[in-house]
C-alpha cells in the first residue's frame, strides 16, 4: 500500500474552477479580455481600491518599480529572507535592491537596520508580508514618510489579511498581490498591483502590454490596437482570460480558504505551545497564513530532519534563502544581515493549504514533536 503524503502546499481547486475554465475554452477568446476585466472590477470592489491584473506576482512587482520610475543608481530598501522574486523585480528595473535584516520573532524587515542603509539613492522600501503578517505596516510607512521613499508592498503571502481592520491592499501606496498555483487564492499564475495613484495605474496598464497606449480597453472589448504609440518600455504581463476564470471562482471561495487557514494554523500553534525547541513566529489573528514556519532551536541539520519527515510522509519545505547570500546579490562591502544568517538554518515550512485536516495536522506536529 503506498504511504499517502502530506503535501506542503497545492492547489485547492474543484470542479467550479474546472467548468469555468471549459467555459473560457469555449468561448475562444484565450488572452486578454472580457474575463480578465471582470476580475479585476471584483477584486476592486473587495479591496475598495482599482486593481490592474498581470501574468505573475514578480510581474506585479517589476511593474510596480518602474511605474514609481526607478532606474539604475536607485535603490529600494527590502528584507533578504524573502523569495529571489522581489530582488529580481527591483533589479529588473536597473535598481538596486539592498537587502535588510529582519526581525527573528516574525521575519519581517527590522526598520533599525534598513534606517543604517538609507543613502541618498533610496528611493523606495519594499515590505515583504512573510506568511501573511504584517504587524510593523504602520512603523514601515511612518519609517517612509520621514525619508520621502515609495512603498512597494510584496503582498504575496497576504491575500486576504486584514491589518488593524482594514483588508491588506485596500489602502497605502501600492501593493502587489501574486495568484500562483499555491497562494491564498490562485488563478494558476497571475497577479494584480493596487493603488490609488491613477499615475501609477496607467503605467501598468500600458506597460502590461508591451507599452502600447491604452491597449487594455480594446482588449476588454475583444479588439485590438492596430495603430497606436509606445512611449515608455513595455513587457508582455498582460493575464489571460483562462487565469481570470479560475481567480474569479476562487474569490468567491475566498472567505472560506482563508478561515481554514486561520484554523489549520491555529490548531498547530496550540499543538507546539511550550514545546522546548519549537518556537513559532509570531502572527496576528487577523493574518491570513500562506505558509506556517517555525523556528527549531539549536536545529543542526535541518536536511536530516527534513528527509526523516518525509519518511514519515510528511513534505516540508524552506522560506526563504537569504538573497544577500546568492551570487547576483552578494555585496561584500554591506553591513552583514546578522539576525537573517542565525536564523535561517532553524527555519522549517509544515503543510499548510485548505485541503488538510485537523488529523493531518496532529500528525505532522506529533512527527515533528519526537524528531527535534
Amino acid at each position: 500500500m503506498t504511504q499517502k503524503i502530506i503535501r506542503l502546499s497545492k492547489s485547492c481547486i474543484g470542479p467550479e474552477e474546472k467548468k469555468a475554465v471549459m467555459e473560457v475554452l469555449d468561448f475562444e477568446y484565450l488572452g486578454m479580455g472580457s474575463y480578465v476585466e471582470k476580475f479585476e472590477k471584483e477584486l476592486s470592489a473587495f479591496l475598495g481600491r482599482p486593481a490592474v491584473c498581470v501574468v505573475n506576482g514578480t510581474a506585479a512587482l517589476h511593474l510596480a518599480v518602474q511605474a514609481c520610475g526607478l532606474k539604475a543608481g536607485d535603490e529600494v530598501l527590502v528584507p533578504s529572507l524573502t523569495y529571489v522574486a522581489s530582488f529580481q523585480a527591483i533589479s529588473a528595473t536597473g535598481a538596486k535592491p539592498v537587502a535588510c535584516d529582519i526581525h527573528p520573532d516574525t521575519c519581517l524587515v527590522d526598520l533599525i537596520d534598513a534606517q543604517k542603509r538609507l543613502t541618498p539613492s533610496t528611493k523606495a522600501i519594499m515590505p515583504v508580508y512573510y506568511a501573511g503578517e504584517s504587524g510593523n505596516r504602520d512603523e514601515i510607512y511612518a519609517f517612509a514618510r520621514e525619508h520621502q521613499l515609495r512603498v512597494i508592498e510584496d503582498a504575496a503571502h497576504a491575500f486576504g489579511s486584514v491589518h488593524e481592520g482594514k483588508r491588506i491592499g485596500s489602502f497605502g501606496d501600492i501593493t502587489c498581490f501574486s495568484f500562483d498555483g499555491i497562494k491564498n487564492i490562485t488563478s494558476g499564475e497571475g497577479g494584480c498591483i493596487v493603488t490609488d495613484d491613477v499615475d501609477i495605474l496607467q503605467k501598468v496598464k500600458d506597460a502590461r502590454l508591451l507599452g502600447v497606449e491604452k491597449d487594455s480597453e480594446k482588449r476588454f472589448l475583444g479588439q485590438r490596437s492596430w495603430e497606436f504609440n509606445v512611449t515608455l518600455q513595455g513587457w508582455r504581463y498582460h493575464m489571460s482570460n483562462i487565469m481570470a476564470a479560475i481567480g474569479l471562482v476562487q474569490l468567491k471561495k475566498m472567505p472560506h480558504m482563508a478561515a481554514i487557514r486561520q484554523t489549520l494554523a491555529s490548531r498547530y500553534d496550540e499543538l507546539f505551545k511550550g514545546h522546548t525547541k519549537i518556537k513559532l513566529l509570531k502572527r496576528s489573528s487577523a493574518a491570513v497564513p500562506h505558509i506556517y514556519v517555525v523556528r527549531i532551536k539549536g536545529l543542526l541539520d535541518r536536511k536530516a530532519l527534513q528527509d526523516k519527515l518525509l519518511a514519515a510522509g510528511i513534505q516540508t519545505g524552506v522560506h526563504y534563502q537569504p538573497n544577500h547570500l546568492l551570487s547576483l546579490y552578494h555585496d561584500s562591502k554591506a553591513l552583514p544581515c546578522s539576525q537573517t544568517e542565525s536564523l535561517f538554518p532553524e527555519l522549517l515550512t509544515l503543510p499548510l493549504h485548505p485541503d488538510l485536516s485537523a488529523a493531518d495536522i496532529d500528525y505532522v506536529a506529533d512527527q515533528l514533536s519526537k524528531s527535534v
